[in-house]
């Protein structure tokens, strides 16, 4: 298909598509028609709709049963918005004066509308930041991303300090928690206690803690 058609074709409902499910497969595995209305509050039959046309246009591979994965040209779509999204994060946080958990739905509205320009201008003067406020790592603007493997919080032997690095969590309300709890990127915890049966762990002086955040060991 020329790339002309593609590039008329791109929606605000596609791109919404295509970032979801690179979010997806960042599992580690195709991403499932109901995974996917599942992330972006849709019925079944609305996302299986959607996929025959995003399959039509290049922009994904779909195997019945077996999920779905992005084409080349899917990716790049979808890194761009990724890019726009955590830049438009990064920047609310940093000049506007925004919390870590309230930016996520603004961010949904903006990264549509502003020009590559603004988003360019807004990455430069936070000096190319590499990750967002959750931790989230940022394309840069070849659509390369760090890919980093980080240790849960609930898999840290107890002992062992680590800096938090990652929230895996869009949640505001358990944003809202965990910064009151101090379990904020950047932050470094030393694990004192491992309750049984999955229960919280506990630093000193410190309220029980959620376990299901990333974290890197200090050295």
């Amino acid at each position: 298909m020329p790339p002309q058609i593609v590039r008329q074709s791109i929606t605000r409902s596609v791109e919404d598509y295509l970032k979801a499910i690179l979010l997806l497969e960042a599992k580690g595995q195709p991403a499932s028609t109901s995974d996917i209305a599942d992330h972006l509050t849709l019925s079944a039959p609305s996302v299986s709709g959607m996929i025959k046309r995003l399959s039509d246009q290049d922009l994904i591979e779909h195997a019945p049963y077996r999920g779905v994965v992005l084409t080349s040209s899917g990716r790049r779509v979808a890194l761009r918005m990724l890019r726009r999204h955590r830049i438009i994060e990064a920047y609310l946080v940093g000049f506007l004066g925004y919390s870590w958990d309230t930016v996520h739905d603004e961010a949904e509205r903006l990264e549509h509308a502003v020009s590559e320009v603004l988003i360019e201008r807004m990455a430069t003067a936070l000096g190319n930041p590499r990750f967002d406020p959750h931790g989230d790592p940022i394309p840069d603007q070849n659509g390369a991303m760090d890919e980093l493997v980080y240790t849960p919080l609930a898999e840290i032997p107890t002992g062992e300090t680590a800096e938090i690095r990652r929230v895996a969590t869009g949640q505001a309300e358990r944003l809202r928690y965990l910064e009151h709890s101090g379990l904020t990127p950047g932050t470094r915890v030393t694990v004192t206690e491992h309750q049984p049966f999955r229960g919280p762990r506990r630093a000193p002086g410190s309220p029980s803690r959620s376990t299901s955040h990333s974290a890197a060991p200090s050295p």
